[in-house]
Protein backbone atom coordinates (compact mmCIF):
# COMPACT_ATOMS: atom_id res chain seq x y z
CA UNK A 1 0.00 0.00 0.00
CA UNK A 2 1.23 3.61 -0.69
CA UNK A 3 -0.29 7.00 0.85
CA UNK A 4 0.01 10.11 -1.41
CA UNK A 5 -0.98 13.20 -0.20
CA UNK A 6 -2.52 15.38 -2.97
CA UNK A 7 -2.69 19.51 -3.02
CA UNK A 8 -4.42 22.20 -5.10
CA UNK A 9 -2.02 24.25 -6.53
CA UNK A 10 -3.29 27.48 -7.58
CA UNK A 11 -7.10 28.42 -7.27
CA UNK A 12 -9.18 27.47 -9.53
CA UNK A 13 -12.37 28.95 -11.17
CA UNK A 14 -13.64 26.40 -13.97
CA UNK A 15 -17.15 25.12 -15.11
CA UNK A 16 -18.93 26.66 -11.51
CA UNK A 17 -16.46 24.93 -9.49
CA UNK A 18 -13.72 26.60 -7.81
CA UNK A 19 -10.87 25.18 -6.46
CA UNK A 20 -8.52 27.30 -3.35
CA UNK A 21 -4.87 26.84 -3.56
CA UNK A 22 -3.71 24.28 -0.70
CA UNK A 23 -6.84 22.13 -0.31
CA UNK A 24 -5.49 18.52 0.19
CA UNK A 25 -6.23 15.19 0.31
CA UNK A 26 -4.84 11.85 1.20
CA UNK A 27 -5.24 8.98 -0.92
CA UNK A 28 -4.20 5.37 -0.12
CA UNK A 29 -3.70 3.35 -3.47
CA UNK A 30 -3.33 -0.53 -2.90
CA UNK A 31 -0.26 -0.54 -5.21
CA UNK A 32 2.98 1.87 -5.06
CA UNK A 33 2.96 0.95 -8.79
CA UNK A 34 -0.75 2.96 -8.95
CA UNK A 35 0.54 7.12 -9.83
CA UNK A 36 -3.00 8.09 -8.18
CA UNK A 37 -3.47 10.78 -10.88
CA UNK A 38 -3.15 8.02 -13.61
CA UNK A 39 -4.59 4.71 -12.29
CA UNK A 40 -8.36 4.27 -13.18
CA UNK A 41 -8.05 7.50 -14.63
CA UNK A 42 -7.91 9.23 -11.36
CA UNK A 43 -10.96 8.21 -9.60
CA UNK A 44 -10.03 7.93 -5.83
CA UNK A 45 -8.27 11.04 -6.13
CA UNK A 46 -11.58 12.36 -7.69
CA UNK A 47 -14.03 10.46 -4.71
CA UNK A 48 -11.49 12.38 -1.93
CA UNK A 49 -12.08 15.83 -3.40
CA UNK A 50 -16.06 15.04 -3.39
CA UNK A 51 -16.25 13.22 -0.15
CA UNK A 52 -14.24 16.20 1.85
CA UNK A 53 -14.50 19.05 0.05
CA UNK A 54 -17.77 18.15 -2.28
CA UNK A 55 -16.18 19.66 -5.45
CA UNK A 56 -15.91 17.67 -8.89
CA UNK A 57 -12.24 17.62 -10.13
CA UNK A 58 -13.62 15.99 -13.13
CA UNK A 59 -16.42 19.28 -13.68
CA UNK A 60 -13.47 21.71 -13.16
CA UNK A 61 -11.10 19.62 -15.45
CA UNK A 62 -8.15 19.78 -12.75
CA UNK A 63 -7.47 15.86 -12.38
CA UNK A 64 -3.75 16.57 -13.77
CA UNK A 65 -0.67 17.59 -12.78
CA UNK A 66 -1.26 21.31 -13.93
CA UNK A 67 -3.40 21.53 -11.37
CA UNK A 68 -2.72 18.99 -8.52
CA UNK A 69 0.51 18.10 -6.76
CA UNK A 70 1.00 14.64 -5.72
CA UNK A 71 3.47 13.31 -3.06
CA UNK A 72 4.36 10.08 -1.70
CA UNK A 73 4.09 10.14 2.35
CA UNK A 74 4.61 5.90 2.32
Amino acid sequence: MALYKITVKLPVFNNGVRLEKGMQVDVVMASAAHYPLHYNRGQEVVNAFQRIYGVDLRKANAVSTAHLEVVKVG
